[in-house]
């Protein structure tokens, strides 16, 4: 179960929209997996709890929200 970062705050980052959040979470942690096994390997934390972060910290966008 995922507490940090808090759902709901996520969701907001993706104008509400969980399926969107899910969606782009799952892509963004596939991406992490293929890019960096080694760094994901020897951390505590899972590729999907990357990318959550990486989304509440706003380095992570879904692409209708680039040219707002």
């Amino acid at each position: 179960m995922m507490i940090e970062p808090p759902i709901d705050e996520l969701a907001a980052k993706m104008g509400g929209n969980k399926y969107k959040l899910c969606c782009v979470m799952e892509k963004r942690a596939k991406e992490l997996e293929k890019t960096i096994p080694a760094e994901i390997e020897a951390s505590d934390k899972k590729a999907i709890s990357m990318a959550a972060d990486e989304i509440y910290e706003g380095k992570v966008i879904s692409s209708d929200q680039v040219n707002k």
